[in-house]
């Protein structure tokens, strides 16, 4: 279970938080498949921590021998024994604690997979509505902060926490009365611990949302520079920077005053229990229940947990801020099941859903995918889609028209099964031989890496042969080649820079190479610019060849290319069919035609 997470501002709504309750279970299930290696790892360290509690009764026995005035030679086995404890615990310590922290990377490396895999396939309108300070604080600062956990405080606390135990049965057994003595802390450290947990989980929750807020804002102030400047607004953004930054700021000292807190009353504990098993060894003595050696381990002993006790109490702190960073991975891995993507952004490559929204059909439905009176709100108030219906038959090439803000884009999107509708279904048919789709939009990424490697993102196992069939597909085989290492070049950032029209047809081709039965372009070639837009269209078509196809134009050449046209305005379809039936009809995509006519009339042709 997760709750919402607290807003950093009026207009974000933050990636949810897991609870407690889901962020323990999650955990459970993350150390499941290496519950062997957590038993071998807590056994060799119990064996360690047993060995080491020795070490007070040789003392204790030392200090005997020296009370009785006995000869010398009887420190001789004491001395040797000591020596060899300190061997032994130093090597199974060594290697309990490898074992556990081979454990805590292995279940941080899970962590990590199963966080980037939701993440990478997060609806757009959610990761919108939350702003990309919110995920990068967690992708960045919340996994640091659960590593740095994992290497240095797990391994401290599991060996603390068996000193602490393990010593207080040694305690009993040299006399009750010692443990009993050394218990009258206990009240003060777990009220201590009390203390500080209760306010440690919301205030470390509260500062990394603040954290995520002001990265947000600098993200939006740094990102938008150029419109910031040209607008006048740097006052404005600077003092939106400097309010969340003292937010922050003022959260952090609030950490270390707790701290400071927390550490003095620790210290208070100390003194009460040392003096309590002082006295207690004063009184055992004198009725010569005890050897002064006796009360010497049993002060030695109390005194080794000042160490653990601590450690273990201190490390809550790192505990906390590790638990509050993630219940805030946990609340991103939690989230509702999306589809699985194999490509990257501009290009995202899923199966059609079989369950809600995306239902299965009759086995005999012929339709390639069907939506049925989907609707759509980017939140309250905001309606973009308004119980659209489309139909894609197979094989057929349907295109999206319509102006700026009419609901293209998002309407693509979920039929492409990459975003969810509010309401509404998106169906395929339930025999389909390969029921997936690959989503191209405008913005293509260009991944750092060889032209090859760039390619089989889509299809992994592709050979040259595949890769440069794919190029020439989509004509771009020839500049392919060209490059200084043909398929070897390394492009994107760093490499070989490829322009948009390029790096759209790079992207046509890994298309083609994933070979997905539904294909949605997303204004696909609006980047290229008019000189590149008509090897663009050229390419996208034969990209499409074969396939079922929904294309959000951004040009109407790409309209008068497809089987139907479908219009959408202000969130609903008003008319569908094919070209020239509604250039014919003088309705909306009339006039929608005639406007781009004569634009292009009046414009000089390159």
């Amino acid at each position: 279970m997760t709750t919402p997470s607290p807003t950093a501002d009026d207009n974000a709504e933050l990636l949810p938080i897991a609870t407690p309750a889901r962020t323990r279970a999650a955990l459970r299930t993350l150390i499941r498949p290496d519950r062997g290696l957590a038993l071998t790892g807590l056994g060799i360290l119990v064996a360690a921590t047993a060995v080491g509690l020795l070490v007070q009764p040789l003392l204790g026995r030392i200090v005997d021998i020296v009370a009785d005035g006995r000869p010398a030679g009887d420190l001789t086995l004491p001395v040797v024994l000591l020596v060899a404890v300190a061997v032994v615990q130093g090597l199974t310590t060594t290697l309990g604690l490898t074992r556990i922290a081979r454990l805590g990377e292995t279940v941080l490396a899970r962590l990590r997979e199963r966080f980037v895999e939701r993440a990478l396939n997060l609806p757009a309108d959610r990761l919108e509505r939350a702003g990309a300070g919110d995920l990068t604080a967690r992708v960045t600062g919340d996994v640091a902060r659960v590593a740095e956990a994992v290497r240095s405080a797990l391994p401290e606390m599991a060996r603390s926490v068996l000193a602490i135990v393990l010593t207080l049965g040694a305690l009993a057994l040299l006399d009750v009365r010692f443990l009993l003595a050394a218990l009258l802390a206990v009240p003060v450290q777990l009220l201590t611990a009390r203390w500080y947990v209760r306010r440690a989980l919301t205030l470390y929750a509260d500062q990394r949302v603040a954290n995520g807020a002001q990265q947000q804002q600098l993200l939006e102030t740094i990102g938008g520079a150029v419109t910031v400047r040209g607008h006048r607004l740097e006052e404005q953004h600077t003092e939106r920077s400097a309010g969340r930054s003292r937010k922050a700021v003022d959260l952090t000292m609030r950490s270390v005053n707790l701290v400071l807190g927390f550490y003095g009353r620790l210290h208070i504990a100390e003194y009460i229990g040392l003096a309590a098993v002082l006295i207690a060894g004063f009184w055992l003595v004198r009725d010569g229940a005890v050897s002064i050696g006796t009360a010497t381990a049993a002060a030695l002993y109390f005194h080794s947990l000042f160490g653990p006790v601590n450690a273990a109490l201190v490390l809550l702190d790192d505990a906390q801020s590790a638990a509050a960073g993630l219940a805030r991975l946990v609340g991103v891995t939690d989230l509702a099941e999306q589809p699985e993507a194999t490509a990257v952004p501009g290009e995202k490559h899923v199966p059609l859903k079989k369950g809600l929204p995306h239902q299965r059909t009759a086995p005999e439905a012929a339709a390639a995918v069907t939506a049925h009176a989907v609707s759509h709100a980017y939140g309250p108030g905001r309606p973009v889609l308004h119980e659209v219906s489309l139909t894609l038959e197979p094989g057929e090439h349907v295109a999206l028209v319509g102006t700026s803000g009419a609901g293209k884009s998002t309407l693509a999107r979920i039929v492409a099964g990459v975003q969810q509708p509010t309401a509404g279904t998106v169906t395929a048919p339930a025999g389909a031989k390969d029921p997936s789709v690959v989503l191209v939009t405008q913005e293509v990424h260009v991944f750092t890496g060889t032209l090859a490697e760039d390619l089989r993102l889509a299809r992994p196992d592709a050979t040259d042969a595949d890769l440069r069939a794919a190029l020439a597909t989509v004509h771009a085989l020839d500049w392919a080649e060209a490059l200084p290492d043909g398929l070897g070049t390394v492009v994107g950032e760093g490499g070989h820079r490829l322009d948009p029209a390029r790096a759209q047809q790079l992207a046509l081709a890994r298309l083609v190479l994933a070979d997905p039965a539904l294909a949605v372009l997303d204004e696909a070639t609006a980047e290229a610019g008019s000189a590149g837009a008509r090897v663009l269209e050229r390419s996208a078509e034969a990209a499409l060849a074969g396939r079922t196809a929904l294309v959000v134009a951004h040009r109407l050449t790409q309209a008068v290319a497809a089987d139907r046209v479908v219009v959408l305005e202000a969130g609903r379809v008003v008319e569908s069919g094919p070209h020239d039936e509604l250039r014919d009809a003088d309705g909306p995509y009339a006039a929608l035609w005639r406007a781009w006519s004569g634009s292009r009339t009046a414009a000089p042709h390159p």
